[in-house]
């Protein structure tokens, strides 16, 4: 079985494969008016976590960039962790004490 790399993921850095370990985050929800061009592809559980820790207006009132993500101290640690995995790992993801429904 081959895999095909389809670049970096913007979040963690490690390289992506193609198929159901990536997803389309779109930087300003749907939800919030984002347009089908505000999005990147990232890892499953990179995307994941992004949404455990922040609500959709969180998401467009400010962390609507890679940058200001990465600001968040629980994205830096896991960046850190997930760096360590393999491209195709996936675990759920806890929401953050945080984040509120």
């Amino acid at each position: 079985m081959s895999t095909t790399i389809i670049g970096k993921c913007p979040i963690c850095g490690r390289d992506m494969i193609e198929g159901k370990f990536v997803n389309q985050h779109h930087l300003i929800p749907k939800c919030k008016e984002g347009r089908y061009t505000d999005k990147i592809t990232i890892h499953s559980i990179c995307h994941n976590k992004i949404h455990s820790i922040w609500k959709e207006s969180e998401l467009a009132n400010y962390y609507n960039t890679v940058e200001r993500i990465m600001t968040n101290p629980d994205m830096k640690t896991f960046v850190k962790w997930v760096a360590k995995k393999p491209l195709n790992f996936y675990a759920k993801t806890k929401l953050t004490s945080g984040r509120h429904r």
